[in-house]
């Protein structure tokens, strides 16, 4: 019970660290952007800003369509269907989807390669798959329908961030099986973006084409952003604020916080956007802020959703933190009725000052099962970002050791500190003294865990191109 009160004692605290940063923030982003200035539109309107009575008609009308689809086509649906002693015709308005059991993401793994996939071979386009690390792969595939939905809907994330025709998008996600590459590339085709297609890799030549070819919006991992702008400055004395064209970012696949954002605007001199996706729903895709950077915008015409208590599996409040579940309202090759996600968020039915009608969620800030447990504290990775770019002198470069000595929990948390500040002492971290109890008093203050802090030299950590790996857990049962 204990551990529940300090959970939802986090989430508080949660809440009101990204609160207390938006007027920070928004200077920020007024200095970092006044050069670039970025001015979002709305690509599908008829979708984007339809009253909500007219959406929630659509969605129940698509709805029920799927359900019978999935019945129909695919043998676990009707297994699922038949247990939860549930017909197809039960499903007749939205508050009805309460009814249909969860997919989960072993569900996918069982079924794998093709027994998800509701469309004939024949009919299928395209093949994705997870990189399969904790058990087997799971197949998202795509119609030529689906590859159209999905074009339209990253054309919506880019025309949300101000993207337009004229604009050179360097798509720095990874291609290949990792949906994020070819979704990113197929909504810039579709809004008439021109692409460079170069992937995840190769930091020199990423920098050197983007001043040659002055590519103006640039899309890859938060944490790759931040090294490109390191590695600019520190390899070629290039400074991406001036010397390069970047207005607008798209920045996804991993958690990140708000402190960090300000420091990709402030180093890359550009507008920074969270985007949503998962490759079992679509891809990236699923939601994205626009310029008022409150809350992430779902396209839901194609994607119904819900939060839902991660423990009973019931709907929450509006406002309240739980589950994202999504059901495919439009998908043909790989539908999905209510997905677990295992990603926390919360919902907001306001308008928006946009002009956009669809929901907005919160940034996701963690996984439930990507969830720390030490000392009976609960918490997620990207909350110790949150805690040590509060401190003056600290870099975003960290790592998470969690150790068990005589049944005790420990944590270490290796932090570099900030480039400007390790010249300063010609790289003698002993000078830095103080530095590692104000970390460690900041970790303590948001996150609630005592660690230990250790620095070590600037650019000895490890950088990441894709999703960045900041925990090493050795501990050798499951807390």
């Amino acid at each position: 019970m204990s551990g529940c009160i300090i959970l939802f004692q986090f989430l508080e605290v949660h809440h009101k660290v990204y609160f207390s940063f938006n007027y920070k923030f928004l200077f920020s982003l007024t200095v970092s952007t006044m050069k670039r200035p970025v001015e979002g539109w709305i690509y599908e309107p008829d979708y984007e800003t339809m009253p909500r009575d007219k959406l929630e008609e659509l969605q129940e009308e698509r709805l029920k369509k799927i359900v019978k689809y999935c019945y129909e086509k695919l043998p676990m649906y009707r297994k699922k269907f038949k247990d939860a002693k549930l017909k197809p015709d039960d499903i007749r308005n939205l508050d009805d989807v309460e009814k249909i059991p969860f997919t989960a993401k072993d569900d996918l793994r069982d079924a794998y390669p093709y027994g998800l996939v509701a469309s004939p071979l024949s009919e299928v386009l395209e093949l994705h798959a997870s990189s399969g690390t904790t058990g087997h792969p799971t197949t998202c595939a795509y119609t030529k329908n689906d590859l159209k939905v999905w074009s339209k809907v990253m054309a919506r994330i880019y025309a949300s961030a101000g993207t337009k025709k004229g604009d050179v998008v360097q798509n720095a996600y990874g291609y290949g099986l990792f949906t994020g590459g070819l979704g990113f590339h197929y909504g810039a085709l579709e809004i008439g973006a021109t692409v460079l297609p170069i992937a995840a890799g190769e930091t020199e030549r990423q920098i050197r084409l983007a001043k040659e070819y002055e590519t103006t919006v640039l899309t890859c991992t938060p944490t790759y952003a931040v090294y490109l702008g390191e590695y600019a400055k520190e390899k070629m004395g290039i400074n991406p604020s001036k010397d390069l064209k970047w207005r607008i970012g798209l920045f996804g696949a991993e958690a990140w916080s708000e402190e960090l954002r300000e420091r990709i605007e402030g180093t890359l001199g550009l507008e920074a956007f969270d985007i949503y996706g998962l490759s079992e729903i679509i891809g990236p895709g699923v939601s994205v802020e626009c310029t008022e950077h409150d809350g992430l915008h779902i396209q839901e015409d194609h994607f119904l959703a819900e939060i839902i208590d991660p423990k009973t599996g019931k709907k929450v409040k509006e406002g309240e933190t739980g589950e994202l579940v999504l059901t495919t309202l439009t998908r043909e090759a790989t539908p999905l009725l209510r997905f677990r996600t295992g990603d926390l968020t919360t919902f907001t039915s306001e308008k928006c000052a946009c002009g956009r009608t669809i929901r907005r969620m919160e940034r996701v800030f963690g996984r439930a099962d990507d969830m720390l447990k030490v000392r009976g504290v609960k918490f997620w990775p990207s909350t110790v970002e949150h805690a040590l770019l509060k401190v003056e002198g600290a870099s975003e470069n960290y790592e998470i050791i969690v150790d068990r000595t005589a049944d005790l929990d420990t944590m270490t948390v290796k932090v570099e500190p900030s480039k400007e500040l390790y010249k300063s002492v010609n790289g003698d971290l002993s000078k830095l003294k103080e530095l590692s109890p104000e970390i460690a008093g900041s970790i303590k203050s948001v996150v609630g865990v005592k660690s230990k802090v250790v620095l070590v030299p600037h650019g000895s950590l490890q950088r990441f191109m894709g999703k960045a790996k900041r925990v090493i857990d050795r501990r050798k049962k499951t807390v």
